[in-house]
């Protein structure tokens, strides 16, 4: 079993998300003294008699004002079985790019749902998105069951309603779990609560430290985006060229032989240094400079690459989240953003549009509006190196942008299939769907 856990939080406004992790962090032990010196303070100030728990994630100040959720938070948290990195995400319609940015490499999605309110469109929106995302494995916790008396009829309902929606969108029953629970009260988060005898499964934080996690990173193919060409020219390094990147998959070693995409050049590693000396290898995540045995021609945006090599192509499908205003029109000319490299290209078809409130799919829409799904053909002007979403999320995932202002425009998954629908017609022509999604605007810490 993995020592570590990558999960996000999703769910509806005022769902309880930023409790909940709060609360995690309290009962686990995993904030200072003098953080929570001063969430007491604020709580006081704020006239409650308890600690607010929100506030240990909600760390901008527009946020605690607002009293809502804006940005990504990333907490990091232990205990003897596991080690844990949360993001917890915004629930509003607005901030969608920044949930999917959590979400984007998360291992387990715990989605919240109010008791009261039972599965909301923002709930199903966010299940299409983990699902889109490859989120394999999803907890419904249902949050303030406090609220309708800790009834288990209405979790039971709720749970039901949930796993149906989950599994028709490609999950499988034994990777959904619901769980009830009270943020505020700590009712089955990390201590089991005898208000709810009903219920014999694990508590939040049982079900975080014992639940199987996909296999690491580091296992993938190597793949590394040059992100700058290091030539000192000093005297001391007269012939110094280093390759300097972020390893976003995989493991290197001194003595691998590697490709160089797209050009297809290859070469061996020579040596992999840091600002902390030279190592003997690097894997994901790690931040080095390569040195290889050949002076080849290598520039920012190349891709260095070993074992089964992504395919080059200047022209793939994928499933695409538009996050702009401005709809998406056949033929749309664009900029992609493929790890380092920055390519003009064109939106050449709409392929079709997924509506994950209804688990339906029009052919050939005439746009994608604001947070609506779809899958399209891409062209790019110069050949790209790109692995599919499903292989390798780092090299599967880019972003669409306007050449204009430079904004971004959408998140794409290449060759992303839209979820088997079951049971379900799909319908072809016109007419407006659904909404949201985002992907891998940034890979999080």
């Amino acid at each position: 079993m993995s020592d570590l856990l990558r999960l996000a939080t999703a769910g509806s406004v005022d769902d309880g998300k930023s409790t909940l992790v709060g609360r995690l962090l309290y009962d686990t032990k995993s904030v200072l003294a003098d953080t929570l010196d001063a969430v007491h303070r604020a709580s006081a100030d704020r006239g409650l008699t308890t600690p607010d728990l929100s506030l240990l994630v909600d760390g901008l100040r527009s946020e605690r004002e607002q009293g809502i959720t804006i940005d990504v938070a990333y907490r990091y948290f232990a205990t003897p079985k596991r080690s844990f990195v949360l993001a917890d995400t915004p629930g509003h319609v607005q901030y969608t790019r920044n949930t999917v940015t959590g979400a984007s490499t998360a291992q387990l999605g715990v989605l919240l749902v109010d008791a009261r309110k039972g599965v909301v469109e923002q709930t199903r929106r966010h299940a299409a998105v983990l699902a889109l995302l490859g989120v394999p494995r999803l907890v419904l916790a249902v949050n303030k069951i406090d609220l309708v008396d800790y009834d288990e009829v209405t979790f039971s309902r709720i749970a039901k309603e949930f796993t149906a929606h989950a599994t028709a969108l490609g999950f499988p029953e034994d990777a959904v779990v619901e769980i009830p629970v009270s943020a505020l009260a700590g009712d089955n988060v990390v201590e089991r609560s005898d208000k709810t005898p009903w219920y014999s499964g694990p508590t939040l934080l049982e079900h975080l430290e014992t639940v199987p996690v996909e296999p690491d990173p580091h296992d993938a193919p190597f793949r590394f985006p040059v992100q700058y060409v290091i030539r000192p020219r000093t005297a001391e390094y007269p012939d110094y060229r280093g390759y300097a990147g972020q390893v976003a998959a995989g493991t290197v070693r001194v003595g691998d032989e590697i490709t160089v995409l797209p050009s297809g050049l290859r070469s061996t590693v020579e040596k992999i240094d840091t600002a902390d000396g030279p190592l003997e290898e690097a894997a994901a995540g790690q931040s080095v400079t390569l040195l290889l045995a050949h002076d080849l021609d290598i520039a920012r945006g190349d891709l260095i690459a070993s074992g089964d090599a992504p395919k080059v192509t200047d022209e793939f499908e994928a499933t695409v989240c538009w996050l702009a205003e401005k709809a998406l029109t056949p033929g749309a000319r664009v900029l992609v953003k493929h790890g380092t490299r920055t390519v003009q290209a064109i939106v050449t078809e709409l392929r079709n549009r997924f509506d994950e409130q209804k688990l339906a799919s029009t052919e050939s829409p005439g746009s994608l509006g604001l947070n609506e799904i779809g899958q399209v053909s891409v062209r790019t002007a110069e050949p790209v190196p790109v692995d599919d979403y499903s292989r390798n999320r780092r090299t599967g995932a880019f972003l669409v942008i306007d050449a204009s202002d430079g904004s971004t425009l959408a998140a794409g998954l290449v060759g992303a299939p839209l979820p088997e629908l079951d049971g379900v017609d799909s319908c072809t022509g016109g007419g407006n769907s659904a909404q949201d999604s985002h992907a891998l605007v940034s890979p999080g810490p």
